[in-house]
């Protein structure tokens, strides 16, 4: 009977292992999905979309949705006017999910291309990823901005992760 005992509680860890990992895999398509999403909204000048996805920490820091959003329509304004154009917002990958402080995170390699004049600045940058359980979404925020303590402490107070998220790169070419 001891025997027996053991093969089903055996059983039982190797299922709910392989079925952890399977919702990981699941969670780390729904990043990539809603990255993607977040991205293509952000080219569109879609701010609803893209404030969809937006850690909602930061839209509160923004002044609420109204004010971020009136911000934002007047800094993609004034980018405009000085010649800049988005081309490029692409998602290249994205990293393991793991769970800690009671949140699923992964970090989102990411890479933005605007042209000024006879310059192209190619910026790769990496967004830090929290999953809503709650609303089955994810939501982003530069995880360059966490390297501020400042930032840190408004936004994700205490904030440590196990997750080695790459530094920012940034380089231009004439064109």
């Amino acid at each position: 009977m001891h025997k027996i005992t053991s093969i089903l509680l055996m059983l039982l860890i190797s299922v709910s292992s392989i079925s952890f990992a399977q919702t990981k895999e699941e969670l780390k398509k729904f990043a990539l999905r809603d990255a993607k999403i977040t991205a293509e909204a952000t080219l569109k000048k879609d701010f609803e979309t893209v404030f969809k996805h937006t850690y909602p920490t930061i839209i509160k820091v923004m002044g609420g949705k109204e004010k971020a959003l009136e911000l934002l329509k007047t800094t993609f304004k004034k980018i405009e006017e000085q010649g800049l154009i988005f081309e490029k917002s692409d998602i290249i990958s994205v990293s393991e999910v793991v769970f800690e402080d009671d949140q699923y995170r992964c970090y989102v390699e990411s890479l933005n291309q605007i042209k000024m004049n006879n310059m192209r600045i190619k910026s790769k940058s990496y967004l830090l990823g929290i999953y809503s359980e709650d609303k089955k979404i994810w939501y982003f925020l530069e995880a360059e901005k966490l390297k501020d303590k400042a930032m840190e402490e408004m936004i994700l107070p205490n904030f440590k992760t196990g997750l080695n998220i790459p530094k920012d790169e940034v380089t231009t070419e004439q064109i």
